[in-house]
């Protein structure tokens, strides 16, 4: 499959980042993209009233993402906010397909309560885990601070996804970076699947000071082998790359390290 690492750095203007995603896009699908993988809070970034600019699955935003994948013929996932409960938002991976069934989202379960920033508090936690297909391929679905728990990643896997895709606005601070890379590579190999972990670019890379302690991300987006090797790490800033991933490595991976096959615990609770 042809996949497509879209680091961008999002804005606090929606339509702006729209813009930035169709232009992206446009670029990514004239390189044969199939998949094009946007970061967490792709339509607005972090440290911005999050609720005054979320809106639901058939609102403008996410039916400008789609109407882009229908006309491109591709699939985007992208970071997005759509309204929850008790005035809080969730924090929803829109993903737009070719085609009206092939569209589905998946909003983060596990929130950012870690290194001085309590997401919770503004955003409400899903419930259940979530694959889509794209083309043959069966894909796993998680958000940032989710990338730190397992049972997420081989649930999806358990239930056949071969790819794990991760979008991420990850927090800067000391050996953050390393984290990010070291977890990843984990996720790989706990699952042996290939991980696609793509995250928001580091504005600092771009001069832009931030305030606060807002998750604005660090950039450093890669693609993982079943094995957990890097076959592909970009840097601190904005950049699109686009790679061909081996999903027959996955069956190789299996048949020679069967994790999968070998776990005694169960893993449906996560899909319930």
């Amino acid at each position: 499959m042809r996949i497509a690492l879209a680091q961008i750095i999002s804005s606090a203007d929606p339509r702006a980042n729209l813009a930035e995603i169709t232009r992206t896009t446009e670029a990514a699908v004239a390189q044969g993209a199939e998949l094009v993988v946007f970061p967490e809070a792709a339509m607005c970034a972090f440290g911005n009233d999050l609720g005054a600019i979320a809106e639901p699955l058939d609102g403008p935003w996410a039916t400008g993402v789609r109407a882009l994948a229908r006309r491109l013929g591709t699939t985007i996932v992208a970071g997005a906010f759509t309204p929850g409960s008790g005035g809080r938002v969730r924090n929803t991976l829109i993903v737009a397909g070719p085609t009206a069934d092939t569209d589905d989202s998946y909003d983060k379960m596990h929130l950012f309560d870690a290194f001085g920033y309590a997401e919770s508090d503004s955003v409400e936690g899903g419930e259940r885990a979530v694959t889509v297909t794209v083309g043959e391929t069966l894909v796993g679905l998680a958000t940032c601070y989710d990338i730190r728990f397992p049972s997420l990643f081989v649930a999806n896997a358990a239930a056949g996804a071969q790819l794990s895709v991760v979008c991420a606005s990850w927090g800067a601070g000391p050996g953050k970076v390393e984290q990010w890379e070291l977890l990843a590579r984990a996720r790989a190999v706990d699952t042996t699947t290939v991980v696609v972990a793509v995250g928001q670019g580091d504005p600092a890379s771009q001069g832009v000071e931030t305030a606060g302690s807002a998750p604005t991300g660090v950039g450093h987006s890669m693609v993982v082998s079943p094995f957990g090797v890097v076959l592909h790490e970009l840097g601190a800033e904005p950049e699109l790359v686009v790679v061909d991933v081996d999903l027959a490595s996955v069956d190789a991976a299996r048949g020679s390290l069967p994790v999968l096959a070998n776990q005694r615990f169960a893993v449906g609770a996560l899909r319930d």
